[in-house]
């Protein structure tokens, strides 16, 4: 099951959980009524008030936390091109021998690395091309010392190089931790339970009027939901709906600048 699917199936279940607790917190205040009909509400909008307060913080801080971490990964997708770029750039300061084996092993890295993208959200499949596109860049950072020690390596080589290296082999890292980063589980749980909570204190509301109001009840619940849907369809940027692998085209096109100095081209 894709985690698409799997997501609208539980904020589905969540709608259908919503719009029959408002149905039961409405019919247990026409029976509270109904019990004593001089029963007044005093207190009862305080706590209504503050139930939805506190959900409809916990909905935005939860909303713009993903959002941040969804703008920090596409960031991230950039920042990992540019410091692909520039190392490879910089390998023009090697030998014209050391330079072509060096670029060759480049190519294979990146083409490593956008594979293993594209093989979300099988995670067995991206861990063995993470594995191979590591073992890649641990050879490209044994060719570049060994040609940097070189005769025919400019002096400044290894100044210029080896810094570009290691930050294309650092970003992998912080991209890594980047999408395993989010919410504890308590803050899905307590979102979902409040939201719950919110529907059966306004059901129960709802009890003043002599006809239950069927489009205030569906809508309420419907967009409770939406807005859920969209917060962890966002926080999981490779898996859903909402991607960032139009991001990816940025290194698809750095990978196709790197054709042009291929061996007969």
């Amino acid at each position: 099951m894709s985690h698409s699917v799997a997501v609208f199936l539980f904020t589905s279940a969540l709608f259908f959980g919503m719009v029959l607790l408002l149905e039961i917190g409405r019919r247990i205040g026409i029976r509270r009524l109904r019990d004593d009909p001089g029963a007044g509400g005093e207190g009862i909008g305080a706590v209504d008030g503050a139930v939805f307060a506190v959900l409809g913080l916990l909905i935005a801080f939860t909303f713009s936390g993903a959002s941040a971490r969804f703008d920090a990964r596409r960031q991230l997708i950039v920042e990992e091109t540019n410091n692909i770029g520039t190392a490879y750039l910089r390998l023009d300061v090697l030998s014209a021998e050391a330079r072509a084996a060096l670029r060759e092993s480049f190519r294979a890295y990146l083409d490593a690395r956008l594979e293993a993208y594209r093989r979300y959200p099988d995670v067995k499949a991206v861990r063995e091309g993470f594995g191979r596109a590591n073992e890649i860049s641990a050879q490209i950072w044994r060719q570049a010392v060994e040609a940097v020690r070189s005769e025919n390596a400019l002096p400044t080589a290894a100044m210029l190089l080896l810094p570009a290296l290691n930050a294309m082999i650092d970003i992998t890292t912080t991209r890594s931790m980047a999408l395993q980063m989010h919410p504890p589980t308590v803050v899905f749980v307590m979102l979902f339970g409040l939201a719950l909570a919110a529907s059966l204190l306004a059901g129960y509301g709802m009890t003043g009027n002599k006809f239950r109001s069927r489009f205030h009840m569906l809508g309420f619940a419907l967009v409770m939901a939406t807005a859920i849907f969209v917060i962890l369809d966002i926080e999981y940027p490779r898996r859903g709906l909402i991607r960032v692998d139009e991001f990816d085209q940025a290194l698809v096109d750095l990978r196709e600048s790197m054709n042009r100095d291929a061996p007969g081209r």
